[in-house]
């Protein structure tokens, strides 16, 4: 395992927690609980899931199993009336046990053996499933950001038709080691709350 996997593995998570974060911060309060059809989840659904997941998982990751029985996974695709502050509060306590748990890590715990439902894998499979989990749902949070805000949507990443701009100045810095979302995530913003 390369030694700088939890470092940029930790960069990832908080580059997916600063996506959903900026759409949350998109969304006025009254279309956090909107939903294209009673199929689709809507933001503060998304939220639930992904908050309950969280805590699940990584409430004593590394001695009991991640699918913990006080968790009811069903509810949280069930719809409830949220305010913005209730799913900000749901969002910021589950990332903060989450992330402790992240910095807590050593390289050593990379190939302990964990559970989820009973499967064995290690916690680097674990990290990896986790990662592909919370990126598909702000994926989703995304794109139903944008579908409510339209026209009032704001570009999370290199706005349309901005691509050339953005790669002359990438390309007219000399070549550098760094990671991705050093650019991404710009000095002073908050990483972890």
């Amino acid at each position: 395992m390369p030694k700088n996997y939890l470092p940029g593995i930790i960069k990832l998570f908080e580059y997916y927690k600063s996506l959903g974060e900026k759409t949350l911060d998109i969304v006025p309060e009254e279309k956090i609980n909107w939903q294209y059809n009673p199929e689709c989840n809507s933001l503060s659904t998304i939220v639930k899931h992904i908050t309950g997941n969280m805590l699940s998982r990584f409430t004593d990751f590394l001695t009991t199993d991640g699918e913990k029985k006080w968790r009811n996974r069903d509810g949280e695709f069930e719809p409830e009336i949220l305010t913005k502050k209730e799913m900000m509060d749901r969002w910021h306590a589950a990332w903060r046990v989450f992330l402790d748990v992240l910095h807590d890590l050593k390289e050593e715990d990379l190939d302990r053996i964990i559970y989820i439902r009973n499967e064995g894998q290690t916690v680097t499979d674990a990290l990896d499933r986790q990662l592909a989990h919370y990126a598909s749902h702000i994926g989703q949070m995304i794109y139903l950001g944008k579908m409510i805000m339209d026209k009032d949507w704001k570009s999370l990443s290199i706005p349309r038709g901005q691509s050339a701009g953005f790669n002359t100045q990438m390309f007219s810095a000399p070549k550098h080691d760094a990671h991705f979302t050093d650019e991404l995530l710009k000095p002073g913003e908050k990483k972890d709350s």
